[in-house]
């Protein structure tokens, strides 16, 4: 993740941060990333708390990543690079029914990633 410096944090996206919307409304900006894979978790359907997340994603449902262990499951997304105040901000953003767990990528990398609570 940081090294300390502040430089960035990568984060595994996969649902409405995906959204230009959402990323304009919550970064200021339109994020870019590279596509990645995230083994041994799935997406399934749950309640969407935030009227935020729900209106962007044009339902009243959102996905809720789940960790299954099974290799042969797996979430499909992008990372970004985030500033440590822009995970601030996706933090505020998606923490309600939602918490923030480091992960390993199908690359390698180490990454964020918000799953269900």
């Amino acid at each position: 993740m940081s090294d300390g410096s502040g430089t960035v944090e990568p984060l595994f996206t996969y649902g409405v941060l995906q959204t230009p919307d959402v990323q304009l409304d919550t970064f200021g900006r339109f994020l870019h990333g590279e596509d990645d894979t995230l083994p041994a978790f799935r997406l399934d359907d749950g309640e969407s708390a935030d009227e935020r997340g729900a209106h962007a994603a044009g339902a009243h449902r959102r996905r809720i990543l789940r960790h299954t262990g099974d290799p042969r499951d797996r979430v499909f997304g992008t990372t970004v690079r985030l500033s440590p105040d822009e995970l601030d901000a996706a933090d505020e953003y998606l923490m309600t029914g939602s918490r923030r767990i480091s992960v390993v990528l199908a690359s390698g990398l180490s990454a964020w990633v918000y799953v269900g609570a």
